[in-house]
């Protein structure tokens, strides 16, 4: 189950978020929707600011992979 959803997460974060006129894909939408959803629950997160910060910038820096990886492995209540 671990390994499709990594495959999973690799295939649409390496499908671009945007159109060739520059709008946002479906895919560009689920991840803005997933992106927000993580940063709003790290942000609940009663974590000292250190943990916050490299969740974040897992999140961050790993676009669509980041906010599932958060989700299945924070740790969160």
């Amino acid at each position: 189950m671990l390994s499709l959803t990594l495959v999973f997460s690799v295939l649409l974060s390496s499908c671009s978020g945007r159109s060739s006129n520059g709008s946002l894909t479906i895919f560009g939408v689920i991840y803005l929707i997933i992106a927000v959803l993580a940063f709003l629950s790290l942000i609940k997160q009663d974590w000292s600011i250190g943990k916050k910060i490299v969740w974040g910038l897992i999140i961050w820096f790993f676009p669509f992979g980041g906010s599932i990886i958060y989700f299945l492995f924070s740790g969160r209540r």
